[in-house]
C-alpha cells in the first residue's frame, strides 16, 4: 500500500476491480443507483453532524459512484471519467461568464438570475431539468420555483394561505365521501399547496420536515426511556400517560432552548 494515492490511482484501482472482483464485475448502472443516493445522504448526515473526518470518508464513498459509473460507460464505448471531467469544466466556465468572460455580476443573486436566463433559453420547457426521482417535497419545491421565475406565481402570501385553506376543504370533502383515490388526490394537492406556502416564506420544506423528524425522534426516545425506567411494558400505560411523557419531553426542549423553568 502506498503512503498517498491520487485520482489517477483511483482510476487504475477501479479498472482492476472490474477485472478481478466478482461483486464489482457484476454491477450495472441500474444496480448502483441505490448506492449513489445512500452515499449522498451519508455525506449530508456528516455535514449536519459537523463530523469532518466522517465527511472526508463519505465524500470518498460518494466520489466512487461517478468513477464506477464512468468505468461502466467506458467499457461500453460511451465515455470515460476524463470525458466527465472535461464536460464539467466546460460547463463551469460556461456558467461563469462573469469570471471567465466579459459578463458582469456583482452579487450572487445576479449570477443566479443570469444563469437561469441562459438555461431557459436552452431548454424546451421551463420545468425541464427537475429529476423525476427526486424526493417529492424537493421536486415540488423546485417545480414551483421554476414556474415562479417566469411569473407564474401568487401575488402575495394571503393568496397562498387561501389556496392552502381551499385544498384543506377539498381534502375534508373527499374524506367525507370516502373515495380512497380522491382522498389521495386531494392530499397530494394539499401537500403541494403547503410546499408553496413554505417557498413563499423562504422555508425549505424538506429541511423543515427533517427537523420535525428529529424532534419526533428526540421526544419519542424520552417517552421510551420513561417506559423502560418504570419497569413496565408499553401495554400497561394508557395513551394519556404516554402523552404526559411526551409533554414533558417538549417542556424539556423549551428549557434547553430558552432557559425556561
Amino acid at each position: 500500500m502506498k503512503e498517498r494515492y491520487t485520482f489517477e490511482d483511483l482510476k487504475k484501482i477501479m479498472a482492476e476491480l472490474r477485472q478481478k472482483c466478482p461483486w464489482d464485475r457484476k454491477q450495472t448502472h441500474e444496480s448502483l443507483k441505490k448506492y449513489l443516493i445512500e452515499e449522498a445522504y451519508e455525506v449530508i448526515d456528516a455535514i449536519d453532524k459537523k463530523d469532518w473526518d466522517a465527511l472526508k470518508e463519505e465524500l470518498g464513498d460518494l466520489l466512487l459512484q461517478p468513477v464506477f459509473h464512468a468505468k461502466l460507460a467506458e467499457e461500453k464505448g460511451l465515455f470515460n471519467i476524463d470525458d466527465v471531467v472535461d464536460h464539467l469544466c466546460k460547463k463551469l466556465i460556461e456558467r461563469h461568464p462573469h469570471v471567465f468572460g466579459e459578463e458582469e455580476a456583482k452579487t450572487a443573486e445576479e449570477v443566479l438570475k443570469n444563469w437561469e436566463k441562459r438555461k431557459i433559453e436552452k431548454r424546451k420547457s421551463v420545468l425541464e431539468g427537475v429529476p423525476k426521482h427526486m424526493p417529492a417535497l424537493m421536486r415540488a419545491y423546485k417545480l414551483q420555483k421554476k414556474a415562479a421565475k417566469v411569473g407564474f406565481d401568487w401575488n402575495n402570501l394571503q393568496e397562498v394561505k387561501n389556496k392552502v385553506l381551499e385544498e384543506w376543504e377539498e381534502f375534508n370533502k373527499a374524506l367525507q365521501e370516502g373515495d380512497k383515490e380522491k382522498i389521495e388526490h386531494e392530499f397530494g394537492d394539499l401537500l403541494f399547496a403547503l410546499v408553496n406556502l413554505a417557498r413563499f416564506l423562504n422555508i425549505d420544506p424538506e429541511e423543515a420536515l427533517q427537523k420535525a423528524n428529529e424532534r419526533f425522534i428526540k421526544r419519542f426516545s424520552y417517552v421510551e426511556r420513561k417506559v423502560k425506567e418504570s419497569g413496565k411494558s408499553w401495554e400497561e400505560f394508557t395513551l394519556q400517560e404516554l402523552d404526559k411523557f411526551w409533554e414533558e419531553a417538549k417542556n424539556q426542549e423549551k428549557m434547553e432552548k430558552y432557559g425556561q423553568s
